[in-house]
Parts: C-alpha cells; sequence; structure tokens
C-alpha cells in the first residue's frame, strides 16, 4: 500500500459521532400561555382555529389547521402580525381579481 491510500471501514455512509437520528427527545419545560381571543372557521373540509396568546416571552397567534384528526400549526409573533394582514389582504384581492383557470366547484347541499 502506498503511504497516502486509506481504506475506509465500510460501505456504511460517514455519520459523526454525535449523530443519533431517532434518539428520544427530552421533554420541553412547560409554558405558561394565558388565551387573550380566540376564534374557529370552516373551509371545505378544514377546520381552522386562531387564537391570540400570551405566554413570557410576548404574544403571538397561533393558526391551527384540522383536517381529518391530523393538525398543522403555525405560530406567528405579535410583531409580525400587521406584515401578515397585509400579505393575507394582497392574496385575497389578488384572487378576486385574476381569473380561475377552471370553474368554480358548486358547494353540495
Amino acid at each position: 500500500m502506498i503511504s497516502n491510500e486509506r481504506t475506509w471501514p465500510s460501505r456504511q455512509p460517514y455519520r459523526q459521532p454525535y449523530h443519533q437520528p431517532y434518539a428520544p427527545q427530552p421533554p420541553r419545560p412547560f409554558v405558561q400561555e394565558d388565551t387573550l381571543k380566540a376564534g374557529e372557521i370552516q373551509v371545505e373540509r378544514k377546520f381552522f382555529t386562531a387564537t391570540l396568546k400570551e405566554n413570557p416571552r410576548g404574544r403571538f397567534l397561533r393558526i391551527t389547521e384540522d383536517v381529518g384528526g391530523r393538525h398543522n400549526t403555525i405560530i406567528i409573533p405579535s410583531t409580525g402580525l400587521a406584515e401578515f394582514q397585509k400579505l393575507l389582504a394582497e392574496m385575497v384581492k389578488a384572487s378576486e381579481e385574476i381569473p380561475s383557470k377552471s370553474p368554480p366547484v358548486a358547494p353540495a347541499a
């Protein structure tokens, strides 16, 4: 063997020693959250809940989507709510102005 040649242990991919993809995560500490206001809407099969909350780190809006028991959540800090509202208003306006490529589906009776 030439001095600069190296042999690799096996064909397994290199993993850093601290990497443990399936290691159990420690539980997060409980943080007291106060609910200031909550609202719910249903759009087709989706159920949305918007909750304005406050904890020691500040206020935030939590938007949760529930579809058939599966939950997805986004959290927007209160410092970004005005910007989020502006963006949402722009999307509503664009949705009304841009013609749809497919005919709208009639709601079931």
